[in-house]
Parts: structure tokens; C-alpha cells; sequence
């Protein structure tokens, strides 16, 4: 290690030293509160102090996104902004009500005051939201818009070693070394914080190195944790740099791991203790103090009172925070997952009074039109994704708005569903309203996390101080003619349905796509919604409903507001009620028709929203006709489906009940398709089978 400088210690040296002790003390006070069954994380930062100087390089306006060890990061920006923030990490240890960020939801790094957004414990999870913030923080410059970060901020964002190799962590560097070598400004600082270790498993050495500069396009600087005045005077340099250049470069801090990986795991069962004992030669601590020591500020023994004195309080803080109330009722712990002011997005989303022109469009051009209105109407808006913007989409719906809006709105992004929806959880956190597209519904799946761990997170482990609404256009559903396959017609919306509070909203008719988006847009504005749009691709363009010409499935622009969570009705049958959406619709329409002509009178049950479901809707019209039938386009296992019908029997309906949905398998090529989706004749014959019960 190198010899500490004699000369006067800046004063930050003082301020790194009491976060370094607290955080190392925090760590010890979980354990002990975890032996007498009073603290519930014990994931520490122990060997990882060295991050505090990486705080003080910064300024505390520059958001942060920080990995699970970052305590002497926290405590450090605590400090910067004249706050204390033991007790903030204390009461997330103990799952306390009153803990400032997530109020007793998780263990996380978090406050909005100190600029630290927090993150969940999904390794690397937090990286293509880093790179979206720092492409937003540009972005809302470039377009005079407001953002809550200052015009010059930087990004920092945190990890480990072990998450470097986490596909999720591979597709933000290289989004952001893509970004940077195509000249779009991207004031972003990585730090990995290499402890060699993930959990048990070692990382070879000289790989995060080999790996991080395998991107030339990335600033790299290396610096050992256990030489403070070189991590600080590298990170003042190197965030110095991205502050000037707004280019992203990664701090590859080399660190230690005390205290193992958690309290669980005992170290001792994969690590020899010589390994160990080598470890605490690198103590961030004992660096720190040296360099105190050395230039006179502090005597040895002192430092050494002081450590313990600090254990020693933060002890007896640990004691308090136990004796702090937790959450207590369900309504508690889910008050902040999805708030929903139906009102004041109704008063938002009003339509767009038009003149009557007599047009009617189809489904793809009721899109088209209220993405226009929307983005004319909100400069905050922003559309992207893969070919939405040159091309105009892969089936024309976004045609001409690149021309109409400008490339800095609607912009072709990296074909890359992880970075897309990076980019918009980012925007969306930096004061946007992103409109992101997921070219299929099967593209979604290797990306889901972002939506799942990340955006529907947010707000419930900040409590509503953090919030990031955006409205995820995803093109998908089956039946396309001459063109398809699994990748582009999945029906797999189960994956979705399940994050607790997202909307899923899914228009069928072209009268009701306007509305809906713009319901959608207004939550996302309003409430913060993470609101998903589900386009059937095989209704884009269709016109006729009944016959060839007849354009009944071509209406004018809807005018009336959609609720979220409101089902419409077609018919007014008294024999049968048929329970659908998208594709089924059409489908269940034409039935209906061929249902009469054999005494038969049924109404169809447009669903419109997946989640939340219109319960009250369906409970109605089913009980109208006490004959109820689900068409479910999705497959019978894990399809919507399944969930109405436990919702109806939950809720007392005891008329006659089927369903008939999608086969369990995935989509082939060709004709083939017809053989596993669910066709007309497999629902008029459900039908008739139900209605002669």
C-alpha cells in the first residue's frame, strides 16, 4: 500500500473517515441485530468504504444509483448535505415505518433530498436506468424542458464485479459505449466496486479489467480502495471529465469483502483463512487513519477511541431503531404500490374536441393520430424504439411522426429491449413521459425485469418520492396472415398481468385506441402509472368485420374518455354473454351474428383493460344473462382467462360458466397457427354447447 502524504489532509479526509466508521459500524450493529431476531438485512458494506470518496468527489445535486455496499457512499452524501444518515440505514435494517425512503418495504439506499435513488437487490437491475437518466439529463437540456437534476449533473452509478457479468450489465455499457462513440452526449460515471468475490465465486483476476476495456469507447481508471488520496484525486478527475466532456467512463475501485456476503453465509466454508487474514492489510478504514495519522490531525489512539465510541453509539441507535414500529396492515404496505386519482387523469385525458369529418380509421391510424395529439399536446413526451422513427414502425403506426416532431422526440434506438426500456425508466425519472415501443410481445421477455424489479418498484420502495410513468407501446397477439411464427405472434400476456400495480391496457377497436393511449398518457403523468399497450397486430389495418367492404371495423376518432379498468358493450343479447378483448372481439362479433340466426341473442364483453380487470363490468353482464362464455385469444394455462372465471365464482356468480381459449403451445409458421389458436368455430361451438346446459 502506499505511504500516507504527511501534508495537511484536505478536509474531506475528516468527512470520509466518520462515514467509513459509521457504515462499518452500521454493519456490525445488523449483525448483532439480526443474532437477537430485531434486523432483517444484513448485506453490508464492510471492506467497501473506500466509496465514500467517491461521494465526496461529487456534487450532492448529481443523482446516484447505488449498488447494495454502498453505505459509506450514503453517509457521506448524508453529510455533504449537513444531515445525518445513520439512522436513515439503521431503520431500513429493522424494516421501521419511519425509515425515510422505502418506510420499512426493503433495505435500500434511498433519499430524495440527497439525490440517491434507490434500487433493488436484482444484481445490476439499476444499470440501463443509469444510462437512460444521464441520456434524460441531455436530452431535457437540448429541449429547454425542466428536469429535477441540475443542467450540468452527472450520473453515478454503482456495482460489483460479480454483476459485470450479468447480461442486464453488459447491455447498459454497451448501450452507453454505443451511445458515446455515435456523439450523443451521455454524463454518466460506472463504478464497479471489485471485491473479487460474488458470494463464493471468485472472479478472475485481471478480468473486470479486460472486460471494461474492452469498450474504448468508456473512460477506464483503476484505483486501489486502500489509497484514499488516490481514489479521491482519480474520481474528482474522472467525474471532473464526464462533467466537462458529458462522455461516460467507469471508476474501477478495487476493493475488499469483510463480514462475508451476508449474515447467513459463512465464509469460512469456501475461502482459507490465510485469504482472509491477506484482506485486512487493504482495510479502507486503517487507510484513512494512516493518512490522519501521518499528517499530524489525528493520533492513533484517538482514531482508534473514536472507532469505538462510534460502534458504541451506533450500537445503542441500532437498540432504538429495533424498538420502532413496522408496517402493520396490508392497506400499509400497499399504499404507495399504485396510487390512482381516476379523476384528475379523466380531467387530463379529456379527448380532443374535433370537427366531424366523416374519416374513419382503422385501428393502426387511431394510433397513429392520438400519438400525434399527444406528443403536440405534452413536449415532454418522447417516442422510440426499434425503427419507429425513419421507417415509421414495422407496420406504418408511427409513420411521419419523426417528420412532424423532430428527431430529438422520435428517435430509432439500439435493437435492445433491455436498453429501450433503460432509456425510458431513466427519461421517465428525469421528468419525461416516454412512449417507448417493444417491436413484439415476444421481445419483451429477456427484457421483463425493467419492468417488473424496476419500474413497478419504484414507487412502492420510495413511498412515491420517485416516480417513473411511462406507457409502453408492445405490439402482439396472434392471427397475422402471411406473416409470422412464435417471435411474431406470442400470446403470452401472463408474464404482465402479474406485477403488482401495472396497467395493462389492450384496444381492440379503433374508436377506443385513441382514448385509451391518452387515458394512458394522463395516469402516467398524473399517478406515475407503468402502463403497458398492447396492440393487436393483426387489427392494425383490418376494415371489415362481417363482410368484405362493409368498413365496419373502420370507426371516426373516439371522443369519449376510457377509464382504467372499464370493459365496453356490444349488443344487448339476453342469452349469452361472451367475455373477450383484442382479437377476440372481432371474432366473438362475428359469432354473434351466426349465434342469432339459431335463436341465439348474445352480447359481447369487451374487456379493454387486462389489468386492472373490469370486474364490476363483466360481474354485471354476466349476471344479465346468467350465461356466460370467456373467449380467451391467450393460452388456456396462465391466459386471462383463468383469472375471470376465479374472479366471477369469487365473487357469487353461480349462472353457467365456460371458457375456451389458445392452445398451450407456442405459435408455428404458416397455416399451421390455425391449429393451435383459437378459431371461430371452436367458440360457436363452445357456445352452443353452454347455452343448451
Amino acid at each position: 500500500m502506499p505511504e500516507p502524504d504527511a501534508a495537511a489532509p484536505p478536509p474531506e479526509v475528516e468527512a470520509a473517515w466518520r462515514a467509513q466508521c459509521a457504515s462499518r459500524a452500521i454493519d456490525h450493529a445488523a449483525r448483532w441485530l439480526q443474532e437477537r431476531q430485531l434486523g432483517f438485512y444484513t448485506i453490508g458494506s464492510a471492506g467497501h468504504e473506500s466509496n465514500a470518496w467517491v461521494a465526496l468527489a461529487l456534487r450532492p445535486s448529481d443523482p446516484a444509483l447505488l449498488h447494495y455496499r454502498s453505505g459509506g457512499f450514503y453517509l457521506a452524501r448524508a453529510g455533504q448535505a449537513n444531515r445525518d444518515g445513520v439512522d436513515d440505514v439503521l431503520l431500513g435494517t429493522t424494516a421501521a415505518v419511519d425509515e425515510p425512503i422505502a418506510g420499512g418495504r426493503h433495505k435500500v439506499f434511498g433519499h430524495r433530498d440527497l439525490a440517491i435513488v434507490p434500487q433493488t437487490s436484482t444484481i445490476a437491475s439499476h444499470l440501463p436506468r443509469a444510462v437512460g437518466v444521464a441520456f434524460a439529463i441531455e436530452r431535457a437540456r437540448e429541449l429547454g424542458l425542466a428536469s429535477p437534476w441540475p443542467e450540468d449533473a452527472i450520473v453515478v452509478c454503482s456495482f460489483g464485479d460479480a454483476s459485470l457479468n450479468h447480461a442486464t450489465a453488459q447491455a447498459a455499457l454497451n448501450t452507453a459505449a454505443l451511445l458515446a462513440y455515435d456523439g450523443t452526449p451521455l454524463p454518466l460515471l460506472f463504478v464497479c466496486e471489485d471485491n473479487g468475490l460474488g458470494i463464493s465465486v471468485p472472479t478472475p483476476e485481471g478480468w473486470v479489467e479486460q472486460s471494461l476495456h474492452g469498450r474504448p469507447e468508456l473512460a477506464v481508471e483503476r484505483v486501489e480502495g486502500d489509497d484514499p488520496m488516490a481514489v479521491l484525486a482519480v474520481a474528482r478527475e474522472l467525474s471532473g471529465w464526464v462533467r466537462e466532456h458529458r462522455h461516460p467512463a467507469v471508476l474501477h475501485l478495487r476493493t475488499v469483502r469483510y463480514l462475508s456476503h451476508a449474515g447467513a453465509d459463512v465464509e469460512t466454508a469456501y475461502r482459507t483463512p490465510q485469504a482472509i487474514r491477506d484482506d485486512y492489510a487493504r482495510d479502507p478504514l486503517l487507510a484513512t487513519g494512516r493518512w490522519l495519522a501521518a499528517a499530524g490531525a489525528r493520533s492513533g489512539s484517538g482514531l482508534a477511541d473514536d472507532y469505538l465510541d462510534t460502534r458504541a453509539r451506533i450500537r445503542d441507535r441500532a437498540g432504538r431503531a429495533a424498538e420502532r414500529p413496522q408496517l402493520r396492515t396490508t392497506q400499509d404496505v400497499m399504499r404507495p404500490l399504485a396510487p390512482r386519482t381516476p379523476s384528475a387523469v379523466a380531467a387530463l385525458a379529456t379527448v380532443v374536441e374535433r370537427a366531424e369529418t366523416g374519416a374513419r380509421l382503422t385501428l393502426a391510424q387511431a394510433i397513429n393520430g392520438a400519438l400525434a395529439e399527444v406528443l403536440e399536446r405534452y413536449p415532454e413526451t418522447l417516442l422510440f424504439g426499434e425503427d419507429v422513427a425513419v421507417k415509421g414502425g414495422v407496420y406504418g403506426v408511427t409513420r411521419g411522426l419523426r417528420e412532424r416532431f423532430g428527431a430529438e422526440r422520435v428517435f430509432d434506438t439500439v435493437l435492445d429491449e433491455t436498453s429501450i426500456l433503460g432509456l425510458a425508466l431513466g427519461s421517465a425519472l428525469t421528468g419525461f413521459v416516454p412512449i417507448p415501443e417493444i417491436q413484439y410481445l415476444a421481445y419483451l421477455h429477456n427484457a421483463e425485469d425493467q419492468l417488473r424489479g424496476e419500474a413497478a418498484t419504484l414507487q412502492f420502495f420510495s413511498q412515491g418520492a420517485y416516480r417513473n410513468g411511462l406507457v409502453v407501446r408492445i405490439q402482439g397477439y396472434g392471427y397475422q396472415k402471411g406473416f409470422g411464427g412464435h417471435f411474431h405472434n406470442d400470446n403470452a400476456v401472463g408474464v404482465l398481468r402479474d406485477i403488482p400495480g401495472l396497467v395493462l391496457a389492450s384496444p381492440s377497436r379503433p374508436d377506443d385506441a385513441g382514448p385509451m393511449l391518452e387515458t394512458c398518457v394522463a395516469a402516467a403523468k398524473t399517478d406515475g402509472s407503468v402502463c403497458v399497450y398492447l396492440e393487436p397486430i393483426a387489427l392494425y389495418h383490418t376494415r371489415d368485420l362481417l363482410a368484405d367492404g362493409d368498413e365496419l371495423w373502420t370507426t371516426e376518432p373516439g371522443r369519449d374518455h376510457v377509464p382504467i379498468g372499464k370493459a365496453r358493450t356490444h349488443l344487448d343479447g339476453r342469452d349469452l354473454t361472451i367475455v373477450t378483448w383484442g382479437n377476440g372481439v372481432p371474432m366473438s362479433l362475428r359469432v354473434a351474428r351466426r349465434l342469432l340466426a339459431r335463436g341465439i341473442d348474445a352480447r359481447v364483453v369487451d374487456l379493454r383493460w387486462l389489468a386492472p380487470l373490469p370486474l364490476d363490468d363483466v360481474l354485471r353482464e354476466a349476471a344479465a344473462t346468467r350465461c356466460t362464455l370467456l373467449v380467451d385469444e391467450t393460452r388456456r394455462t396462465g391466459g386471462v382467462g383463468e383469472g375471470i372465471v376465479a374472479e366471477l365464482v369469487d365473487r357469487g356468480y353461480d349462472g353457467r360458466l365456460a371458457r375456451v381459449a389458445s392452445k398451450d403451445s407456442f405459435i408455428p409458421l404458416g397455416d399451421a397457427a390455425r391449429l393451435v389458436l383459437l378459431s371461430e368455430e371452436e367458440i360457436e361451438a363452445a357456445a352452443l354447447r353452454l347455452a343448451a346446459r
